[in-house]
């Protein structure tokens, strides 16, 4: 066991486990306690995405600890979460265990850890974040398409509900990514058919239940999953 402890971020990819990088999977295998993020619902059980992808690197399953959120809109709670796992990851890291937490994704971009960085930054431990492919990378890519060129600028919006501000940033950004997509489709679906925009909706990137569609026509009455995203071209 070494002696200094440190804190690994390490990024998963989008869902293929193949496109974690090279350094993350060498992080992987050689850290002490990994931890993951999941959702506690509400009969109880445990579900994680990123623990689907961990296990396809047989990696010793005693190093593997979960930290559930629930599923809920209450911060204060999740904030106890985070703020308990934590203290778990400094007692490991007093220690000197090597520590990694992963996300799916990229770890940097709307992930768990983001309120484990500021606890981590607080106490000023020695710490990596090892990048990774966010979703809308793999989904302009499984498109075989570009997100952008030359000048052309990227919007990247979360929930987005208002469909004029959509318009809005349609008017200013040549591609618009929309990410969490579950409960705001049926706001924006108008607007797009109104507007002819080019769209790719991909859902599941990565997984053998992986859905690419072009015509917006399709989500009509499709259920939407949480792991979904929209890619916007004006014409």
């Amino acid at each position: 066991m070494n002696s200094k402890g440190k804190i690994y971020g390490v990024s998963l990819g989008p869902g293929d486990p193949l496109l974690i990088t090279v350094k993350g999977m060498q992080t992987l295998q050689q850290a002490d306690k990994i931890y993951y993020p999941g959702s506690l619902l509400a009969d109880g059980s445990t579900s994680s995405y990123s623990l689907q992808i961990l296990q396809h690197y047989q990696l010793d399953t005693d190093k593997l600890h979960g930290m559930f959120l629930k599923m809920s809109d209450d911060r204060e709670v999740a904030e106890q979460t985070y703020a308990a796992t934590f203290q778990e990851m400094l007692a490991d890291y007093q220690t000197g265990l090597q520590i990694a937490f992963v996300s799916e994704g990229d770890i940097s971009f709307y992930s768990t850890f983001a309120y484990l960085l500021k606890h981590i930054q607080q106490h000023q431990l020695e710490l990596e974040i090892i990048a990774g492919v966010p979703s809308f990378i793999l989904g302009a890519a499984q498109h075989q398409s570009s997100l952008a060129i030359l000048n052309e600028k990227i919007a990247i919006l979360p929930r987005m509900k208002d469909r004029d501000t959509l318009s809005r940033y349609l008017e200013e950004f040549e591609t618009v990514v929309l990410i969490k997509v579950r409960s705001v489709l049926q706001d924006i679906r108008s607007l797009i058919q109104q507007t002819g925009i080019q769209i790719v909706y991909c859902e599941r990137l990565g997984t053998t239940q992986q859905y690419i569609t072009t015509n917006i026509n399709d989500l009509e009455n499709r259920e939407i999953p949480y792991f979904s995203l929209l890619i916007l071209k004006r014409i």
